[in-house]
Formats: C-alpha cells, sequence, structure tokens
C-alpha cells in the first residue's frame, strides 16, 4: 500500500474530464482531495492524497502523464527560503494542518512537509516572504 499526496496541474482541454473518476475506477486509488482550484477553459490545479496498490499507482501516474498532467509531490510545491526565515513564528497561527511548529529547544520553527496541504497562507502570512510556491 502506498499513500502520496501531489499537486496535479491540468491543462485547459483536461478540466472538464472525469480524471479522478478513471484514477478511482481503473485503477483503484482511494483519494482525498485536499484542495482544488478550476478555472473552465482555462487550467485546474487539485492537491490530493492519493492511496493503494504500489503498482496501481504506477499505473494511475502513467495514465495522467501520458493525458499531459503534470505530477508534482506536495512536499515539492511549498517551500521555505531558511535565509530569509526569521523564525517568527507567524506561520504557526495561520496553518490549519500544524505544518509548523515551534521547536522549545532551539526557538526555531519547524516546517513538516508531510502535513502540508498546499494551502498557501503561510505564503500570504510571512512576514519576511520565507514561504514560496513553486509553479
Amino acid at each position: 500500500m502506498i499513500s502520496k499526496k501531489i499537486v496535479l496541474r491540468f491543462p485547459p482541454k483536461l478540466v472538464d474530464k472525469p480524471i479522478v473518476y478513471k484514477l478511482v475506477k481503473d485503477f483503484d486509488l482511494v483519494f482525498n482531495i485536499l484542495r482544488a482550484r478550476v478555472t473552465p477553459k482555462e487550467e485546474g490545479e487539485l492537491v490530493i492524497e492519493l492511496k493503494g496498490n504500489k503498482e496501481k499507482y504506477a499505473q494511475g501516474m502513467k495514465y495522467l502523464k501520458e493525458l499531459g498532467v503534470k505530477i508534482q509531490p506536495l512536499s515539492q510545491d511549498v517551500t521555505r527560503d531558511e535565509e530569509r526565515c526569521t523564525h517568527c513564528g507567524a506561520c504557526i497561527t495561520i496553518c490549519p494542518t500544524g505544518a509548523f511548529y515551534m521547536d522549545k529547544n532551539t526557538m526555531q520553527v519547524i516546517f513538516d512537509t508531510a502535513k502540508c496541504i498546499a494551502c498557501e497562507l503561510c505564503v500570504k502570512g510571512c512576514p519576511p516572504r520565507a514561504m514560496k510556491v513553486k509553479l
């Protein structure tokens, strides 16, 4: 069994297609939509957690790539520029998933990418602009 959080970016021609349905039906994958942004006839972005058999997961990813869907691990979508981060803690208070927390020993803010759902609240709320979204 495999479980991964990924970002799917759909070209305009695919935003109205039942792609997630096909991942479930043909590849027996279980999904949890963490965030979705769809602009009809323009673009689509889906942050999703997929779970299933490792082989079926690989087949599902191959299917998406063949369609022209760009796939990126969620951990690569939101990043922190360590040089810019002042460890002020503003991100801790606005993160809905607890992806940020203060290490009580070092008083440094820790970013746990496994908990991140790429909601981008930290990007908007970071005073030194240390949080970035890769497009």
